[in-house]
């Protein structure tokens, strides 16, 4: 009877590190799709001209300007609160227009940096992501308590470029850019084991679980894109 139980809890501990190496597998899959989405979109807009239409002839945002910038929150909103009634349909469709919004939005750094330095810059947040993914989904340390210190970190910086949006500090630029780094480094990491733990649980069977594979790749989507984001601050080089 022992070793019958015991082979039980073996096949289930088998069976839930599969489930959640599969459902991290379609929620980074996801999450690289939208990176794409965001990319080739925001290329786009820059090589063609379409980013123009962003700004007033003075040079301060347009409205389809304010309307672009802000959308990605809209549907951000809309993704968590419509969650139970959308279907899995309707919930990636979201977030590809998201990933398109971002992108559209994110079209002016080729114009104000080197291609170059973003290409450098990519590759650098890709190594880092693929890091701290890896010590996330591995690690046997219970990363849920920095998480609400990472978050708190996160309200802070927010807090700080609004100030710093209205004093326009250089130094305190580069201090920003630091600190978001360095919270969206550990995010990663954070996530990614939050997505395991997910995973292990849910599978990918039924539409709820696709659904969630959805949303955890905007989390860890939004990670990439911040972490990319500042440290183009303090690396890129402007044209």
């Amino acid at each position: 009877m022992e070793k019958e139980n015991l082979l039980d809890r073996l096949e289930g501990a088998a069976e839930s590190r599969s489930m959640a190496k599969d459902f991290t597998a379609h929620v980074f899959s996801w999450m690289v799709a939208g990176l794409a989405v965001t990319g080739a979109v925001a290329w786009y807009f820059a090589s063609s001209g379409m980013w123009q239409s962003l700004y007033s002839e003075s040079g301060g945002m347009s409205l389809a300007g304010w309307i672009v910038t802000l959308s990605p929150f809209a549907f951000i909103l809309g993704m968590n609160f419509a969650f139970n009634r959308l279907s899995a349909t309707g919930i990636t469709l979201l977030f590809l227009l998201f990933s398109a919004c971002m992108g559209a939005s994110l079209s002016y750094i080729f114009l104000v940096y080197t291609m170059g330095s973003i290409a450098q810059v990519f590759l650098i947040t890709c190594g880092t992501f693929a890091v701290m993914a890896i010590i996330g989904y591995t690690t046997d340390t219970d990363l849920t308590k920095f998480g609400s210190i990472l978050m708190m970190g996160l309200i802070g910086i927010v807090i700080a470029m609004v100030v710093n949006w209205f004093i326009g500090s250089e130094r305190l630029d580069y201090i920003i850019s630091v600190i978001g780094v360095l919270i969206f480094t550990g995010l990663i990491a954070y996530d990614t084991q939050k997505i395991k733990n997910l995973g292990a649980s849910v599978g990918l069977e039924g539409l709820n679980s696709r659904k969630l594979a959805i949303m955890a790749a905007t989390s860890v989507y939004l990670d990439f894109i911040n972490l990319f984001l500042f440290l183009l601050r303090l690396l890129g080089r402007r044209d």
